[in-house]
Protein backbone atom coordinates (compact mmCIF):
# COMPACT_ATOMS: atom_id res chain seq x y z
CA UNK A 1 0.00 0.00 0.00
CA UNK A 2 1.28 3.40 -0.81
CA UNK A 3 2.15 5.36 2.90
CA UNK A 4 0.41 8.55 2.19
CA UNK A 5 -3.12 9.44 0.68
CA UNK A 6 -1.93 12.87 -0.07
CA UNK A 7 1.03 12.22 -1.62
CA UNK A 8 3.49 9.55 -1.81
CA UNK A 9 6.63 8.94 0.31
CA UNK A 10 8.14 11.05 2.07
CA UNK A 11 10.97 12.00 0.08
CA UNK A 12 8.57 13.47 -2.82
CA UNK A 13 6.83 16.31 -2.50
CA UNK A 14 2.93 16.21 -1.19
CA UNK A 15 -0.48 17.90 -2.53
CA UNK A 16 -0.48 21.52 -0.99
CA UNK A 17 3.85 21.14 0.70
CA UNK A 18 4.98 24.79 1.81
CA UNK A 19 1.83 26.58 -0.10
CA UNK A 20 0.10 27.80 3.33
CA UNK A 21 -0.06 31.26 1.84
CA UNK A 22 -1.65 30.18 -1.47
CA UNK A 23 -4.30 28.52 0.07
CA UNK A 24 -4.52 31.12 2.07
CA UNK A 25 -4.77 33.33 -0.39
CA UNK A 26 -7.40 31.12 -1.94
CA UNK A 27 -9.49 31.21 0.77
CA UNK A 28 -10.14 34.53 1.17
CA UNK A 29 -11.97 34.62 -2.44
CA UNK A 30 -14.25 32.23 -0.78
CA UNK A 31 -14.93 35.06 2.45
CA UNK A 32 -15.00 37.69 0.09
CA UNK A 33 -17.78 35.96 -1.58
CA UNK A 34 -19.55 34.74 1.51
CA UNK A 35 -19.44 38.72 2.20
CA UNK A 36 -20.53 39.99 -1.47
CA UNK A 37 -23.71 37.23 -0.67
CA UNK A 38 -24.46 39.27 2.64
CA UNK A 39 -24.43 42.34 0.63
CA UNK A 40 -26.76 40.69 -2.12
CA UNK A 41 -29.56 39.54 0.72
CA UNK A 42 -29.32 42.69 2.44
CA UNK A 43 -28.99 45.34 -0.11
CA UNK A 44 -29.50 43.18 -3.77
CA UNK A 45 -27.32 42.97 -6.56
CA UNK A 46 -27.05 45.59 -8.68
CA UNK A 47 -25.68 49.05 -7.80
CA UNK A 48 -26.00 51.69 -10.26
CA UNK A 49 -25.02 52.61 -12.44
CA UNK A 50 -23.18 49.77 -13.88
CA UNK A 51 -22.16 47.89 -10.99
CA UNK A 52 -23.37 44.09 -9.86
CA UNK A 53 -22.54 42.27 -6.67
CA UNK A 54 -23.45 38.82 -7.66
CA UNK A 55 -20.91 38.99 -10.44
CA UNK A 56 -17.75 39.75 -7.39
CA UNK A 57 -19.22 36.86 -5.86
CA UNK A 58 -19.07 34.23 -8.30
CA UNK A 59 -15.54 36.32 -9.66
CA UNK A 60 -13.78 35.77 -5.73
CA UNK A 61 -15.30 32.42 -5.76
CA UNK A 62 -13.88 31.17 -8.73
CA UNK A 63 -10.63 32.99 -8.10
CA UNK A 64 -10.17 31.25 -4.61
CA UNK A 65 -10.56 27.79 -6.17
CA UNK A 66 -8.12 28.41 -8.86
CA UNK A 67 -5.63 29.48 -6.36
CA UNK A 68 -6.37 26.32 -3.94
CA UNK A 69 -6.29 24.52 -6.81
CA UNK A 70 -2.92 26.16 -8.28
CA UNK A 71 -1.15 25.55 -4.45
CA UNK A 72 -1.98 22.28 -4.44
CA UNK A 73 -0.40 21.29 -7.60
CA UNK A 74 2.83 23.84 -6.96
CA UNK A 75 5.06 21.40 -5.30
CA UNK A 76 4.71 18.79 -8.30
CA UNK A 77 5.71 21.77 -10.93
CA UNK A 78 9.75 21.08 -9.96
CA UNK A 79 10.42 24.78 -9.60
CA UNK A 80 13.10 25.08 -7.37
CA UNK A 81 12.64 27.35 -4.21
CA UNK A 82 13.67 30.90 -5.37
CA UNK A 83 11.35 30.22 -8.59
CA UNK A 84 8.74 28.77 -6.68
CA UNK A 85 9.02 31.26 -3.83
CA UNK A 86 8.93 34.59 -6.91
CA UNK A 87 5.92 32.51 -8.92
CA UNK A 88 3.39 32.03 -5.30
CA UNK A 89 4.41 35.96 -4.38
CA UNK A 90 3.69 37.26 -7.94
CA UNK A 91 0.44 34.95 -7.86
CA UNK A 92 -0.96 36.27 -4.11
CA UNK A 93 -0.12 39.88 -5.45
CA UNK A 94 -2.22 39.28 -9.03
CA UNK A 95 -4.97 37.67 -7.20
CA UNK A 96 -5.29 40.18 -4.33
CA UNK A 97 -5.33 43.06 -6.83
CA UNK A 98 -8.20 41.37 -8.56
CA UNK A 99 -9.72 40.93 -5.44
CA UNK A 100 -10.28 44.56 -4.39
CA UNK A 101 -10.86 45.67 -8.08
CA UNK A 102 -13.93 43.26 -8.74
CA UNK A 103 -15.23 43.30 -5.56
CA UNK A 104 -14.85 46.79 -4.54
CA UNK A 105 -15.00 48.58 -7.87
CA UNK A 106 -18.75 46.58 -8.22
CA UNK A 107 -20.03 47.95 -4.68
CA UNK A 108 -19.26 51.59 -5.71
CA UNK A 109 -21.21 50.84 -9.29
CA UNK A 110 -18.49 50.49 -11.46
CA UNK A 111 -18.02 47.21 -13.53
CA UNK A 112 -13.82 46.90 -13.33
CA UNK A 113 -13.64 45.07 -16.47
CA UNK A 114 -15.23 47.06 -18.94
CA UNK A 115 -16.03 50.36 -17.71
CA UNK A 116 -18.44 53.12 -19.07
CA UNK A 117 -18.76 56.66 -17.78
CA UNK A 118 -16.29 56.41 -15.01
CA UNK A 119 -13.90 58.38 -13.29
CA UNK A 120 -9.97 58.80 -14.45
CA UNK A 121 -9.95 56.45 -11.08
CA UNK A 122 -12.31 53.92 -12.29
CA UNK A 123 -10.03 53.78 -15.93
CA UNK A 124 -7.26 53.62 -14.30
CA UNK A 125 -8.46 50.78 -12.22
CA UNK A 126 -9.68 48.87 -14.88
CA UNK A 127 -6.91 49.45 -16.82
CA UNK A 128 -4.86 48.28 -14.61
CA UNK A 129 -6.68 45.54 -14.32
CA UNK A 130 -6.24 43.93 -17.67
CA UNK A 131 -3.00 43.87 -17.06
CA UNK A 132 -3.01 42.02 -14.04
CA UNK A 133 -5.45 39.29 -16.10
CA UNK A 134 -2.74 39.45 -18.44
CA UNK A 135 0.42 38.19 -16.24
CA UNK A 136 -2.05 35.63 -14.24
CA UNK A 137 -2.18 34.01 -18.05
CA UNK A 138 2.13 34.92 -18.82
CA UNK A 139 2.76 32.88 -15.45
CA UNK A 140 0.18 30.32 -15.94
CA UNK A 141 1.90 29.61 -19.13
CA UNK A 142 5.24 29.85 -17.41
CA UNK A 143 4.07 26.97 -14.87
CA UNK A 144 2.20 24.88 -17.28
CA UNK A 145 5.61 24.23 -18.74
CA UNK A 146 7.48 23.31 -15.88
CA UNK A 147 4.62 20.06 -15.84
CA UNK A 148 5.67 18.81 -19.36
CA UNK A 149 9.61 18.60 -18.03
CA UNK A 150 10.80 14.88 -18.21
CA UNK A 151 12.48 15.19 -14.81
CA UNK A 152 9.38 16.19 -12.90
CA UNK A 153 7.23 13.51 -15.54
CA UNK A 154 9.37 10.97 -13.28
CA UNK A 155 8.18 12.11 -9.86
CA UNK A 156 4.74 10.82 -10.05
CA UNK A 157 4.18 9.90 -13.68
CA UNK A 158 0.40 9.11 -13.72
CA UNK A 159 -0.03 12.28 -11.79
CA UNK A 160 1.91 14.71 -13.99
CA UNK A 161 0.01 13.28 -17.18
CA UNK A 162 -3.35 14.42 -15.66
CA UNK A 163 -1.96 17.52 -14.63
CA UNK A 164 -0.64 18.43 -18.43
CA UNK A 165 -4.43 17.42 -19.58
CA UNK A 166 -5.81 19.99 -16.96
CA UNK A 167 -2.97 22.59 -18.19
CA UNK A 168 -3.86 21.92 -21.73
CA UNK A 169 -7.96 22.73 -20.73
CA UNK A 170 -6.89 25.60 -18.54
CA UNK A 171 -5.20 27.58 -21.44
CA UNK A 172 -8.34 27.11 -23.44
CA UNK A 173 -10.08 28.85 -20.26
CA UNK A 174 -7.73 31.56 -20.56
CA UNK A 175 -8.30 32.03 -24.56
CA UNK A 176 -11.63 31.84 -23.58
CA UNK A 177 -11.08 34.75 -21.57
CA UNK A 178 -8.98 36.77 -24.03
CA UNK A 179 -11.89 36.08 -25.96
CA UNK A 180 -14.14 37.76 -23.51
CA UNK A 181 -12.08 40.81 -23.22
CA UNK A 182 -11.98 41.63 -27.09
CA UNK A 183 -15.84 40.63 -27.25
CA UNK A 184 -16.32 43.14 -24.49
CA UNK A 185 -18.60 40.64 -22.95
CA UNK A 186 -19.36 37.02 -22.77
CA UNK A 187 -22.49 36.66 -25.48
CA UNK A 188 -21.97 35.17 -28.58
CA UNK A 189 -24.57 35.60 -31.58
CA UNK A 190 -28.19 34.91 -30.22
CA UNK A 191 -27.52 32.22 -27.67
CA UNK A 192 -23.75 32.00 -26.94
CA UNK A 193 -22.44 32.20 -23.80
CA UNK A 194 -18.13 31.93 -23.51
CA UNK A 195 -18.30 32.03 -19.91
CA UNK A 196 -19.24 28.12 -20.06
CA UNK A 197 -15.68 27.22 -21.51
CA UNK A 198 -14.21 30.07 -19.16
CA UNK A 199 -15.65 28.36 -16.32
CA UNK A 200 -15.21 25.04 -17.45
CA UNK A 201 -11.88 24.62 -18.55
CA UNK A 202 -11.04 25.89 -14.76
CA UNK A 203 -12.24 23.06 -13.21
CA UNK A 204 -9.67 20.55 -14.90
CA UNK A 205 -7.55 21.41 -12.08
CA UNK A 206 -9.38 19.89 -9.61
CA UNK A 207 -10.93 16.60 -11.89
CA UNK A 208 -7.58 15.56 -13.69
CA UNK A 209 -5.44 15.48 -10.96
CA UNK A 210 -7.86 13.67 -8.41
CA UNK A 211 -8.46 11.16 -11.59
CA UNK A 212 -4.41 10.13 -11.72
CA UNK A 213 -4.42 10.38 -8.26
CA UNK A 214 -7.22 7.45 -7.88
CA UNK A 215 -5.69 5.72 -11.03
CA UNK A 216 -2.25 5.78 -8.76
CA UNK A 217 -3.78 4.09 -6.01
CA UNK A 218 -5.41 1.27 -8.31
CA UNK A 219 -4.32 -2.30 -8.74
CA UNK A 220 -4.24 -1.88 -12.31
CA UNK A 221 -1.38 -2.47 -14.35
CA UNK A 222 0.62 1.02 -15.02
CA UNK A 223 -0.05 0.74 -18.38
CA UNK A 224 -4.24 0.19 -17.59
CA UNK A 225 -3.59 3.34 -15.15
CA UNK A 226 -2.39 5.65 -17.81
CA UNK A 227 -4.43 4.40 -20.32
CA UNK A 228 -7.50 5.58 -18.40
CA UNK A 229 -5.60 9.12 -17.52
CA UNK A 230 -5.02 9.65 -21.28
CA UNK A 231 -8.81 8.73 -21.67
CA UNK A 232 -10.36 10.72 -19.62
CA UNK A 233 -7.87 14.07 -20.27
CA UNK A 234 -8.71 13.67 -24.20
CA UNK A 235 -12.67 13.27 -23.52
CA UNK A 236 -11.97 16.08 -21.43
CA UNK A 237 -10.48 18.30 -23.41
CA UNK A 238 -12.71 17.18 -26.28
CA UNK A 239 -15.86 18.10 -24.21
CA UNK A 240 -14.48 21.64 -23.89
CA UNK A 241 -13.55 21.84 -27.66
CA UNK A 242 -17.20 21.02 -28.69
CA UNK A 243 -18.38 23.76 -26.47
CA UNK A 244 -16.10 26.49 -28.05
CA UNK A 245 -17.57 25.63 -31.35
CA UNK A 246 -20.95 25.47 -30.69
CA UNK A 247 -20.23 29.35 -28.54
CA UNK A 248 -18.41 30.29 -31.46
CA UNK A 249 -21.67 29.62 -33.65
CA UNK A 250 -23.56 31.61 -31.19
CA UNK A 251 -25.71 28.98 -29.91
CA UNK A 252 -26.70 27.77 -26.56
CA UNK A 253 -24.79 24.60 -25.24
CA UNK A 254 -28.21 23.49 -23.49
CA UNK A 255 -29.55 23.06 -27.23
CA UNK A 256 -30.46 19.36 -28.66
CA UNK A 257 -27.74 19.01 -31.41
CA UNK A 258 -24.68 17.57 -32.32
CA UNK A 259 -21.59 19.68 -30.34
CA UNK A 260 -23.83 19.77 -26.70
CA UNK A 261 -24.54 16.13 -26.84
CA UNK A 262 -21.09 15.10 -28.07
CA UNK A 263 -19.96 17.23 -25.01
CA UNK A 264 -21.99 16.22 -22.51
CA UNK A 265 -20.84 12.57 -23.14
CA UNK A 266 -17.37 13.36 -23.18
CA UNK A 267 -17.99 15.19 -19.59
CA UNK A 268 -19.76 12.37 -18.20
CA UNK A 269 -17.14 9.39 -19.63
CA UNK A 270 -14.80 11.70 -17.33
CA UNK A 271 -17.14 11.26 -14.55
CA UNK A 272 -18.05 7.82 -14.82
CA UNK A 273 -14.50 6.68 -15.00
CA UNK A 274 -13.30 8.68 -11.82
CA UNK A 275 -16.26 6.94 -9.92
CA UNK A 276 -14.77 3.63 -10.79
CA UNK A 277 -11.47 4.79 -10.17
CA UNK A 278 -12.40 6.15 -6.35
CA UNK A 279 -14.49 2.76 -6.13
CA UNK A 280 -11.44 0.77 -7.04
CA UNK A 281 -9.13 2.79 -4.76
CA UNK A 282 -11.48 2.56 -1.98
CA UNK A 283 -11.76 -0.99 -2.23
CA UNK A 284 -7.59 -1.41 -2.02
CA UNK A 285 -7.51 1.25 1.50
CA UNK A 286 -10.27 -1.13 2.78
CA UNK A 287 -8.14 -4.53 1.72
CA UNK A 288 -5.02 -3.13 3.27
CA UNK A 289 -6.73 -2.08 6.29
CA UNK A 290 -8.10 -5.38 6.95
CA UNK A 291 -4.58 -7.09 5.81
CA UNK A 292 -2.98 -5.25 8.33
CA UNK A 293 -5.56 -5.60 11.58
Amino acid sequence: MRNQWLGGSESKPVFFQGEQALVLTGLLGFALAALCAVWVLIWGGEVAPHGDVTKAISFDAAIGIFIVSTAAILPFSGLREKARAFFRRVYIGLALYSYAAETVQHMRGVNPRFVMDGTAFDRAVGNLFAFVALMLVVFYVYLAVQFFRQRVYKLRPELIVGIRYSMAAVMLSFAAGIWISMNQGRTVGLEGNIIWLHGLGFHALQVMPLIAWLAERSDNALHIRRRWIHLTGIAYVLGLLAIGWQTLRGAAIMEWSVLPLVAGLCFLFTIVIGVLLLRRAGGNVSRSAQLGS
